[in-house]
């Protein structure tokens, strides 16, 4: 593809902007409709709390449900994301820079002084725009926060698989996807998105309880995660790849095993904050100084959830096999992210714990994996 090409693609359409926005309004309507368990944020300043409906599996199934439908009647394409997504990327962005300017005028004229709404203003217009000048605007009733982190689905391309050789996945899409080859089924990405949904009351997200909607959060939710955090997907459209039966099950267990850290590490902090006597693993767990984890996942490293984050993101990339680097830039870039956080949570947990803090980094001196960093 020559250069006049590229950036004709990255030009919307009507169509990639009808896409987009269609999308927006679904969230907008039916995320006000679904009924969901409401779980209250952090207590803000003035003592209000948002509550927040979680309702985001009932979303993802009724949109898989309204999707199939509209195929069956031949009402949208089931390949408009795969046949338009250099269009969708550049809309996407667009709207993000579009909304965050409004977001940022209307947060300037806004006199509202609840913790919620009240305008938090530095004079510096890219910080102002950058970070957001409120913490939680509305517009016709609907939080606009929560509408805006839209979480991207994986779509089947439609098209009937190959039949496979014995031994082998000719079409290793599936593998990080949506469907089989033949008889066998494996699928990695459908069970994060559908876990991830089904468990997002118990993982609220920090960014959507405390930090202001301003580019940075609109533009990580709507444009940085969905479209490249499934590089590995774009890439295998125009890639073929041939995987071993072994190497498909070798793949599938290091998801298994990612998952399994990741969610159970999670889980089990989860589970401490909530009752800090309960039994972890079967046993009274161990705490120091009365407030940190030390059992189960917690007693083998330090941030072991970080660890089942980099398997489960190593597990999306590995069906790409090793003819390239790009579809290895999620797992690579969480690296480098996640070894930047673990340092920066260190230095805020040493100063927060101090003494607590040193004697639990000598009970558990690993940081992510055990008996290597």
């Amino acid at each position: 593809m020559d250069f006049a090409s590229a950036i004709n693609t990255l030009i919307p359409s009507w169509i990639s902007v009808f896409v987009l926005l269609s999308f927006f309004a679904y969230l907008a309507i039916a995320g006000s409709i679904l009924p969901g368990k409401s779980v209250p944020g952090a207590t803000l300043p003035d003592g209000t709390r948002i509550h927040y409906i979680c309702n985001g599996l009932q979303l993802l199934v009724l949109l898989v449900g309204l999707l199939g439908n509209g195929v069956a009647l031949n009402l949208i394409s089931p390949t408009v994301i795969a046949d338009r997504g250099l269009e969708l990327l550049s809309a996407t962005f667009l709207f993000s820079i579009v909304v965050t300017l409004l977001l940022y005028v209307a947060g300037r004229m806004s006199h509202n002084r609840s913790s919620s709404l009240k305008p938090h203003i530095s004079g510096n217009f890219i910080h102002d725009w950058w970070f957001g000048i409120q913490l939680n605007p509305h517009f016709a009733g609907i939080d606009l926060k929560n509408d805006g982190v839209a979480a991207y689905q994986p779509l089947n391309s439609g098209k009937k698989p190959p039949r496979q050789k014995l031994g082998h996945i000719n079409d290793p899409l599936p593998v990080i996807c949506l469907d089989g080859n033949g008889n066998r089924k494996i699928a990695v990405w459908p069970v994060y998105v559908v876990k991830a949904f089904w468990l997002n009351i118990e993982f609220l997200r920090w960014d959507i309880i405390a930090e202001r909607l301003g580019f940075m959060l609109v533009f990580g939710d709507l444009v940085w995660i969905p479209f490249t955090f499934s590089i590995q997907g774009w890439w295998l459209l125009s890639n073929k790849v041939e995987l071993t039966t072994a190497a498909a099950i070798a793949n599938c267990l290091v998801f298994l095993i990612g998952y399994c850290v990741f969610r159970g590490a999670n889980k089990q902090k989860h589970i401490f904050k909530k009752n800090p006597k309960a039994l972890i693993w079967g046993r009274p767990p161990k705490v120091i100084g009365g407030k940190l984890l030390a059992s189960g996942y917690w007693g083998m490293a330090r941030h072991c959830n970080y660890l089942g984050d980099l398997l489960l993101a190593l597990s999306f990339s590995l069906p790409c096999g090793a003819s390239s680097p790009v579809p290895y830039f999620y797992p690579i870039y969480l690296f480098i992210l996640l070894i930047w956080r673990e340092r920066r949570d260190e230095a805020r947990c040493s100063e927060k714990y101090k003494e607590i803090w040193a004697e639990y980094c000598k009970l558990v001196p690993w940081r992510i994996l055990p008996y290597v960093y």
